[in-house]
Order: structure tokens, then C-alpha cells, then sequence
């Protein structure tokens, strides 16, 4: 499992003990709301940080929590996965995600993060592409995605609900 560090931040696999932390992120409306999705249980937390973590066993990439190198203050999640989502048209690649909680955001770390795995995916593990998709009002992720090199592909279909699907080819 690999770890990254960057200037201002260190990137670890996620564990058991992100579980809190995660739970606080995924019940706040100002984080999800932003992703268009409901607040999260702790149960649906749970089962969603051992997929993540699980991605790691299988798949040798999967998502980092993102922490201050300084204070080591939990700051979101930033990932490199395929969830297999139930989406139109099929993904086909790696998809990259982050999510920073609100009280961080505007200071650049998600730029940081979002970089850092972009640089492990291009250099590391040699992808030639990578996608992501974003909920059609988040302007900051989308400003952040074509910040980082991705463009648009296609509108697609989760589950009923239109999102836009981007693309990123290996610099």
C-alpha cells in the first residue's frame, strides 16, 4: 500500500481507525450536499470504508486519507478505484475522487491531493487514463478536475441521476 506526501500533506491508505472522522464527513449536509448524495449512517460509513480499504487488497490502489503533514488534522479522502458503479456508459478506467471536508476547502489542498495521486497515476502505475465524474452543480470540483488536466467526455446516467463524466489521458 502506498503512502504520498506533498509539501503540506501526507496521503495514507485508509484504516479502521479513519472510521470517526469519516463518519463526521459523511453526515455533514455541507460535504454532501455538495456531491449530491444523502447523508451517510455510520453503518453505510462503515461498509463503504472497508470497500476502500478492501480495494487495496485487491486492486493495489484505493483511497488516501489526506491529513496535514503539520498538525495531522483529517482534511478528506482523494482515491484512485474502480467501484464498478452502476453507471451509462461504463466507466472503462480508473476513476479518481476526492473530497475535502467544507471547513478546508479554498486553501489549495485538494489541488495538492488531486495532483499528488495524478502524479502516482502517471508515474507509478503507468495509467493511460483516468475518469471522474462529478454532480452537476459541484463548480468547485469541476474547476478543480479541469484545473488538473481533466476534460469532458459525456453526460452519463448513475442511477437515474445525470452526472458529468470527465477524462484525463497520462501527461
Amino acid at each position: 500500500m502506498t503512502e504520498l506526501t506533498t509539501a503540506r500533506l501526507r496521503l495514507t491508505p485508509m484504516t479502521v481507525a479513519d472510521f470517526d472522522h469519516l463518519c463526521r464527513l459523511w453526515r455533514d449536509p455541507a460535504f454532501t450536499g455538495q456531491i449530491g448524495l444523502p447523508a451517510m449512517t455510520p453503518e453505510t460509513v462503515w461498509l463503504r470504508l472497508l470497500r476502500d480499504i478492501g480495494h487495496w487488497q485487491a486492486l493495489g490502489v484505493g483511497n488516501w486519507s489526506i491529513r496535514r503533514r503539520d498538525d495531522s488534522a483529517f482534511i478528506g479522502s482523494v482515491g484512485i478505484f474502480d467501484y464498478r458503479r452502476d453507471l451509462v456508459p461504463v466507466l472503462g478506467d480508473l476513476e479518481v475522487g476526492w473530497g475535502l471536508d467544507p471547513a478546508f476547502q479554498g486553501q489549495g489542498y485538494a489541488f495538492e491531493a488531486v495532483t499528488e495521486a495524478l502524479r502516482h497515476a502517471d508515474e507509478d502505475l503507468k495509467l493511460a487514463r483516468t475518469t471522474c465524474m462529478i454532480a452537476p452543480d459541484n463548480a468547485a470540483s469541476f474547476r478543480l478536475a479541469t484545473k488538473v488536466g481533466f476534460t469532458p467526455w459525456v453526460e452519463g446516467d448513475l442511477r437515474g441521476e445525470k452526472i458529468q463524466l470527465l477524462e484525463r489521458l497520462r501527461t
